[in-house]
């Protein structure tokens, strides 16, 4: 199936220790919380050597407090993807800039599409990819295809991708960075604790003493009220968990860079559980 918007062609999927190695300028902010301060940094932090970056910003959801991240992966031919974008304003632009040409835009779950806009504005020759369900949150977002199981052909000797499936509230693509071995997720994986960074005391409420996911690396809340269809979802899961990943790098939390596979199987044991059983 296809199909034409704003004059694009478009094809329907299948339907830390970080040490900064880049001359890039930090800029901080601060702003107010409940919790106390935030320390919003538009540093941009050389996690892989001249493969990926990372960008930490503050986000506030339903009424809690907590981080969300960007990442940026140079692919093979020098240009970038962002995945997952935070507002990008004129200095983290020449920061962005300074790395290398950005060619895709990637909004890879239907949580994470919020700030695509602010990429587009600063990237107007990039490529936009969406998440299956954002085209439904922001029906005037322009974009140019949908992400699905098959990489495009710009990216696919570095980057494989899996659309999870069987949920019910939460959509999500997941990017393996071949040549680094790093899983990039949004929120398949989220690992907050006492060691996390900027979490407002309504977030370790839930995640303590309901979700059961404080300093345990779980699924995010609405992955686990909505397993629609265990055994689609474990499908997916198990795609994934067969990538020879060596760290995670994730929208919210810590990020996993020891024994990753493990945990990240023992983050999704109940839906992988479940699936194992209905097929015994």
């Amino acid at each position: 199936m296809r199909f034409r918007r704003s004059g694009l062609n478009l094809t329907s999927a299948d339907k830390l220790q970080i040490h900064s190695r880049s001359d890039v300028r930090t800029r901080r902010h601060i702003i107010q919380t409940r919790r106390g301060v935030l320390t919003v940094s538009q540093a941009l932090i050389e996690y892989i050597p001249n493969q990926i970056w990372l960008n930490q910003y503050p986000v506030h959801f339903g009424g809690m407090d907590f981080y969300s991240r960007m990442t940026i992966i140079r692919l093979s031919n020098g240009s970038l993807l962002l995945h997952s974008p935070c507002n990008i304003d004129a200095q983290l632009k020449r920061a962005i800039d300074g790395i290398g040409p950005v060619a895709h835009i990637v909004a890879p779950g239907n949580f994470h599409h919020l700030h695509v806009a602010s990429a587009q504005k600063r990237f107007p020759e990039a490529q936009t990819h969406i998440c299956p369900g954002v085209e439904h949150k922001q029906p005037e977002l322009d974009f140019d295809w949908f992400l699905g199981d098959r990489p495009p052909e710009s990216w696919r000797d570095d980057i494989e991708q899996v659309l999870v499936r069987g949920t019910r509230f939460i959509w999500e693509v997941a990017f393996f960075h071949k040549p680094s071995g790093t899983l990039v997720l949004t929120d398949l994986v989220e690992n907050i604790g006492g060691r996390t960074e900027g979490v407002g005391w309504g977030l370790k409420f839930w995640f303590k003493f309901v979700f059961r996911m404080w300093n345990k690396a779980k699924p995010a809340p609405e992955y686990q009220m909505g397993w629609k269809d265990k055994r689609a979802a474990a499908r997916s899961l198990e795609r994934i968990l067969a990538w020879d990943f060596v760290r995670v790098v994730m929208a919210h939390g810590d990020l996993v860079e020891t024994n990753a596979k493990a945990i990240v199987r023992d983050a999704w044991r109940s839906p992988l559980g479940f699936a194992s059983d209905e097929m015994d």
